[in-house]
């Protein structure tokens, strides 16, 4: 599978990062672009559960292709959000369930970023993610 456009600028910039500290503050940069989510959008039904933060998840489907949107209450966290809506940009349900996480994050050069805690967390965005697509 191909990636979309955003995970492929994602890789390039973060491939392109000679030290764990410029990766480290590209990814707080991944995080400001983050979407604001209205005060509506950051309720109980659009709340992701297995995450340590909170995380907020609000999905859109045009065309069968998904657009999700989140946000965090940690810093971290939203960049590491940011890099995963990268990667499921477009993506169809389909594709969804194909995507590896630890891959992906590996492939930015990120894996020491991710705890165990932030792992589970991430996996849980992802299911929620595959749960909306499967539901729609």
């Amino acid at each position: 599978m191909s990636l979309p456009a955003p995970a492929q600028e994602a890789l390039h910039a973060f491939t392109d990062c000679a030290s764990w500290e410029q990766r480290a503050r590209l990814l707080m940069q991944w995080g400001e672009r983050l979407a604001p989510l209205s005060e509506d959008e950051r309720g109980e039904a659009q709340r992701v559960h297995g995450c340590e933060s909170q995380v907020w998840l609000v999905a859109d489907v045009q065309d069968d292709r998904w657009q999700f949107r989140a946000a965090s209450d940690a810093r971290l966290l939203r960049g590491l959000l940011a890099l995963l809506l990268a990667r499921v940009d477009g993506l169809t349900a389909a594709e969804l369930l194909e995507v590896d996480l630890h891959d992906w994050f590996s492939q930015l050069g990120l894996t020491r970023q991710l705890s165990p805690s932030r792992s589970n967390g991430l996996n849980a965005v992802l299911q929620r993610m595959r749960e909306l697509a499967d539901n729609a």
